[in-house]
């Protein structure tokens, strides 16, 4: 079964709607919204906390440090779920395969205590 092109329409229909739906909102909320520029309005504004200081001071990264391995290693986690479902499939060589991925993990996080990431110091 081949495609045709009128096949395609609602796709393009679709991408269609889209654009002008965000050309539309654009527009509308440009030409409706309010347009008084007051010294309080042009200020910084950063999740209601006040603008203190310069923006450019370096600052320690162990907290995104700590966040990035924790992704790294939830996500690892999550690949044991579809080994646990298929656990008795996959027989001795999932086990064993497993065992490789754990060995890997565990090599990973000794890694990351050894060059001392989630030291608070």
């Amino acid at each position: 079964m081949q495609s045709v092109p009128v096949d395609f329409l609602p796709i393009v229909f679709q991408i269609i709607v889209a654009l002008g739906f965000v050309v539309v909102t654009l527009f509308g909320t440009h030409l409706l919204g309010p347009t008084r520029k007051t010294s309080d309005k042009l200020e910084t504004f950063e999740s209601g906390v006040k603008v203190i200081g310069n923006a450019r001071q370096p600052f320690s990264i162990k907290y995104f440090l700590v966040a990035i391995l924790f992704v790294l290693f939830d996500v690892e986690v999550i690949f044991m779920y579809p080994w646990a479902v298929n656990f008795r499939e996959l027989g001795w060589d999932g086990l064993i395969e497993m065992f490789v991925f754990m060995g890997t993990l565990l090599l990973g996080f000794i890694y990351v205590l050894k060059k001392k990431a989630l030291d608070i110091s």
